[in-house]
């Protein structure tokens, strides 16, 4: 969603103006991540997987609100948000982010290296098979969901199961923020009489939203759970885990 901007207003144009008053009124990213979103957007043709400088000018002030020192990303893709919350944790911080496609990992790490950030580790591989073998030897502060969202139910069966009260490697403090992205999905996930799709095939489209849909409730109904879902760009859900 890397344009940035839902509107919330009667017209457009009232919508338009607001959120690029709000976005001018917080705080700025560094030029270096800015450039870099500009360079990932006109490159590459899914660049549309990117977030938003608004919206990543939200995450930062969330990581140093709770003072976030570790972060772990599921999906890295070019590796904009890591550099992000790379910044947020500062150079004693440490960021780990799984990362499915090699060559995504590649094109991350490469960007990475170039801006001389060294406190950013990727994980190649199915997040379902790695995300289990993550011991950090401190848990996370914060974990962002931005992979694939019929795996975001499975993500959070993960992080809630290796977070136990007392456990041993817990991947997520007491206390600590998931950030899942894309929950309301062009607003399909809330109204299912939206007939316009981004995916080719319908079926499977209906799939992914239903799995969406499935994440949202099991956020809501789990005791262990505190959440907000901003009705922001594509749908992003605040989630604050409580022991």
């Amino acid at each position: 969603m890397k344009g940035g901007y839902t509107r919330l207003f009667d017209d457009a144009a009232s919508g338009d103006r607001v959120s690029e008053y709000a976005d001018a009124h917080s705080t700025p990213l560094p030029d270096f991540i800015t450039a870099y979103h500009a360079s990932a957007s006109e490159k590459r043709d899914d660049s549309e997987m990117l977030s938003s400088n608004f919206q990543s000018k939200m995450h930062l002030f969330l990581a140093r609100a709770i003072g976030a020192k570790r972060v772990l990303e599921v999906g890295v893709y070019v590796g904009y948000s890591a550099m992000l919350w790379a910044h947020a944790t500062g150079p004693d911080g440490q960021v780990t982010g799984l990362e499915y496609s090699p060559e995504l990992a590649k094109i991350a790490e490469e960007a990475i290296a170039k801006e001389g950030l060294n406190n950013i580790e990727i994980i190649v591989g199915n997040a379902a098979e790695t995300l289990p073998k993550v011991k950090p030897s401190a848990p996370y502060d914060i974990i962002f969901l931005d992979a694939d969202k019929p795996g975001y139910s499975n993500y959070l069966s993960i992080i809630l199961a290796n977070s136990q009260p007392g456990s041993q490697n817990r991947l997520l403090r007491p206390g600590g923020l998931i950030i899942a992205d894309n929950v309301l999905r062009r607003g399909h996930v809330a109204d299912p009489s939206k007939t316009d799709r981004e995916m080719r095939d319908a079926g499977e489209w209906r799939l992914h939203i239903e799995a969406v849909r499935k994440f949202n409730d099991m956020v809501v109904g789990e005791k262990r759970l505190e959440s907000f879902l901003t009705p922001l760009w594509d749908g992003l859900s605040l989630i604050r885990l409580v022991d």
